[in-house]
């Protein structure tokens, strides 16, 4: 149970590793899921979205090409913002370098969460509602969070690449070795990897039934407790951080400055 409330730290082991990709892949799948009940579009396929550029300019379908951009936009502006924090926050000598994207995604989460229904309402440029733009960018703050954590093995959001790289190790697995075959040059399934494939796909599926059913029998609001699990997942370590780090103090304390004077005064 330790290991779980540290999953966000900058010091992990293999192993956690692997419990905090299971997991995000079920926020994955939840969201993806549930996305396209919402805007019905899957939000982080952005192999879909490269091609709908293409199609549309083909065509002539301006409206397709700028909601694919849109998306496309998006999702590179989230991955960006994850690579900005990261240094950033690693720069400053933070453990909570990896914590503080997922407390965003959270924050973001929230905000879909409680006022999907109105974005789904507001126009933007990209010919696309707010929403999908909204979801775009988290799906690409939590896939280059999770590239970032496990320097480019992991991605959580899309299950092409684990999906091809489980193919892989059953290909081995099954593979049968000359009798004759040094054991050196025998062909053998790595099955930690398989198992870890395997429980990505398996997790990113279960979050999907979980997300798709949610919104379709509760609605928006059920994004909430995918954002307090994220919640839970990053606090410890920004807390850790919050109370060693005097950057981060002055940093936040001048921020809360800045939004009182800006505060306007109650009352009369």
């Amino acid at each position: 149970m330790r290991r779980l409330l540290h999953l966000t730290g900058q010091h992990r082991t293999a192993s956690v590793d692997r419990i905090f990709g299971l997991l995000l892949a079920f926020n994955a799948g939840a969201v993806n899921a549930g996305g396209l009940l919402v805007v019905h579009m899957y939000t982080s396929h952005m192999s879909g979205f490269a091609s709908q550029v293409a199609d549309g300019l083909v065509l002539g379908n301006v409206p397709l090409v700028l909601g694919a951009l849109g998306a496309l936009l998006a999702f590179i502006a989230g991955a960006a913002t994850t690579a900005v924090i990261v240094h950033w926050a690693q720069r400053h000598h933070l453990r909570s370098a990896f914590a503080i994207p997922l407390m965003l995604e959270a924050a973001l989460l929230l905000v879909f969460g409680l006022l999907g229904a109105i974005t789904l309402t507001w126009p933007t440029p990209f010919a696309v509602p707010l929403t999908v733009l909204l979801l775009s960018y988290i799906m690409g703050l939590q896939n280059a969070l999770s590239s970032a954590m496990s320097h480019g093995k992991m991605r959580t959001t899309h299950m092409t690449g684990h999906v091809t790289d489980l193919g892989l190790e059953l290909g081995r697995l099954f593979y049968r070795n000359h009798r004759l075959t040094p054991p050196e040059q025998r062909v053998r399934a790595n099955r930690v990897a398989l198992r870890f494939y395997g429980g990505l796909l398996g997790m990113f599926i279960v979050g999907g039934l979980v997300g798709a059913a949610g919104f379709k029998y509760i609605g928006f609001v059920w994004v909430v407790p995918l954002a307090a699990l994220l919640l839970a997942l990053s606090l410890p370590p920004f807390r850790r951080d919050l109370r060693r780090s005097t950057y981060l103090q002055l940093l936040l304390g001048s921020a809360a400055r800045r939004f009182g004077r800006r505060a306007p005064p109650s009352g009369p």
